[in-house]
């Protein structure tokens, strides 16, 4: 139950960082409402919480965890290049948006493996 409600969060927060960039560009007057400011906090902070839930529930950290560790740091690339991406602009914010990707494809990758690169 907890992995679903970790997935179901891994891809709340990548919709809701693409459609924040997204608007960014399209209608950046939206970002400034209310919701739009707080729900991907609340977002990320569920997403966090379960994935802690996950790795104390598998007792993952009892063996080879090097793969958490890995997810941690590329979590900290996904932060700060997806804070980069919010605010930069022009080409800057797409080469910033890309590392942050990237970044969260890796996290997933790693994730599903449980190989990481530590």
């Amino acid at each position: 139950m907890i992995k679903l409600i970790h997935l179901i969060f891994i891809f709340s927060s990548f919709i809701s960082f693409t459609g924040r960039i997204i608007l960014s560009v399209v209608k950046p007057a939206l970002l400034q409402n209310k919701i739009m400011k707080i729900a991907p906090h609340i977002i990320d902070t569920l997403l966090l919480l379960s994935g802690f839930t996950l790795v104390i529930q598998g007792n993952w950290l009892d063996g080879e965890f090097g793969w958490i560790i890995s997810k941690f740091i590329l979590l900290l690339g996904y932060i700060i290049f997806g804070v980069m991406a919010m605010r930069l602009k022009g080409i800057n914010r797409w080469v910033a948006f890309v590392a942050a990707i990237v970044c969260f494809i890796a996290i997933f990758i790693t994730g599903i493996t449980k190989n990481g690169f530590i």
